[in-house]
């Protein structure tokens, strides 16, 4: 053992100095712990040290600067030994803590950060950059507020439910599609090491005993549109009014066409002269392009529209930037509440009773006048649509999209909406 030294007080431990002569540091023994010494460098550096044995190894180890009082340094040496008569190498003890929390905080991830890097690492999976965008946005919305600041490895089946059940009968659609993309984070997480055991966001044997069936609690039901009856005359007060709105809603019911698509489009999608329109695949919800033949009602509506300079936009709101959903349902809604003051009754939808809505009234409406007035194919609707038809291996051996036949069905759809055509009565052949 460590010869024992006369035991220094506080005072004549402050007052020792290196004694100069030589560079490297002097120790002083300052007794109360045998092997405890006080490390004095040339610059004035103050380093406590315990000098021991651990075993068939004599040991430096260090307990800390200047900060550390001479009863803090006498209490550390004295746990220090401690550790040694429990067959504890202290300082081997202390790198393998280090290491261990190096690897730790390596391996710490917050879902906030799970989330970029998954989509760093799997965002070209999507086809486009709108459906991305939807990727992330629900995920940034709804469960980043509640579990982004936590760790992955910490994240448990209860955090989950706290993210999935305000919404989950509210916006039961969005909820499931949430579910399954924080399930999705959370298993890359724990392939890249960042957690261990179950996903706490599946499904089965899981959230399933907590939360209700999406399809019990879904309020799904078709969107409200504007009877086959009144076709004729919504339009016809639809083209009675001004506004950019008003002409968005009107273009996207001749065109059968989605509100985002219409209020998306730029000038050089559309070429007049042939009465085409080709919307992006980065625009689509298929992810797919879409070609729209423009009847002659669609044409002279976007001859009539105003161009702003230095603007692409077909349908500009009047700051310049795109015009916005609600724009477009705010038209709709004052042209119901006119017709309401009217009659009582309003534009309403044929079933629910409902009042007719944009997307109800441009694409439900064209579908319910094709399969009730027409004998056109339901393929050729629903191209129109732009929805997948046919299984995997038809569409790859489909080459074109039937643009001239559509041309003439959505010329006759035009003709309905104006009243040119006669009214929704549809004429069953029957044989014999």
């Amino acid at each position: 053992m460590p010869r024992v030294a006369k035991e220094l007080s506080a005072l004549e431990v402050k007052r020792l100095k290196h004694p100069g002569g030589v560079a490297r540091p002097v120790s002083f023994a300052v007794g109360g712990v045998a092997g405890l010494l006080l490390q004095l460098t040339t610059n004035g550096g103050r380093t406590w040290v315990l000098r021991t044995r651990i075993g068939a190894k004599r040991r430096e180890i260090g307990l800390g600067g200047a900060s550390i009082t001479l009863a803090g340094a006498r209490e550390r040496a004295r746990n220090t030994l401690d550790q040694i008569r429990q067959g504890i190498d202290p300082v081997e003890d202390r790198k393998a803590k280090q290491a261990a929390l190096a690897t730790a905080q390596r391996r710490s991830l917050t879902f906030a950060d799970a989330l970029d890097r998954y989509c760093a690492a799997r965002m070209e999976e999507f086809g486009s950059e709108r459906h991305r965008q939807i990727w992330r946005s629900s995920v940034e919305m709804y469960a980043i507020p509640a579990i982004g600041e936590i760790l992955v490895s910490d994240i448990e089946r209860q955090d989950i439910l706290r993210v999935l059940s305000p919404i989950w009968t509210t916006k039961t659609e969005t909820a499931r599609r949430l579910r399954g993309r924080v399930e999705n984070i959370l298993s890359w997480a724990t392939v890249n090491g960042h957690r261990t055991g179950d996903n706490p966001a599946t499904w089965k044997g899981n959230l399933k005993e907590d939360l209700p069936k999406p399809e019990k609690v879904a309020k799904r039901g078709n969107h409200p549109a504007v009877s086959l009856d009144d076709a004729a005359a919504w339009m016809a007060d639809v083209r009675s009014r001004s506004g950019i709105g008003t002409r968005a809603l009107e273009f996207a019911v001749l065109c059968a066409s989605r509100s985002a698509e219409v209020r998306g489009a730029v000038w050089f999608e559309i070429d007049l002269d042939k009465g085409l329109w080709v919307i992006p695949a980065d625009r689509m919800k298929m992810d797919r392009e879409h070609r729209v033949p423009l009847t002659a009602q669609a044409v002279a509506l976007l001859k009539a529209l105003p161009r702003l300079e230095g603007n692409p936009l077909v349908f500009p709101a009047a700051r310049g930037g795109m015009l916005s959903d609600a724009a477009i349902s705010a038209t709709m809604k004052r042209i119901h509440e006119a017709k309401a003051k009217e009659d009582g009754i309003g534009y309403v939808d044929a079933r629910s009773k409902r009042p007719a809505v944009p997307h109800g009234t441009a694409r439900s409406m064209f579908r319910d006048w094709g399969a009730e007035c027409t004998d056109y194919p339901r393929e050729l609707l629903e191209i129109a649509l732009a929805h997948q038809v046919g299984d995997e291996t038809e569409r790859a051996y489909r080459r074109g999209d039937m643009i001239e036949k559509r041309r003439a069905m959505m010329t006759a759809w035009a003709d309905f909406l104006t009243g040119k055509d006669r009214p929704c009565v549809k004429v069953v052949r029957i044989s014999g």
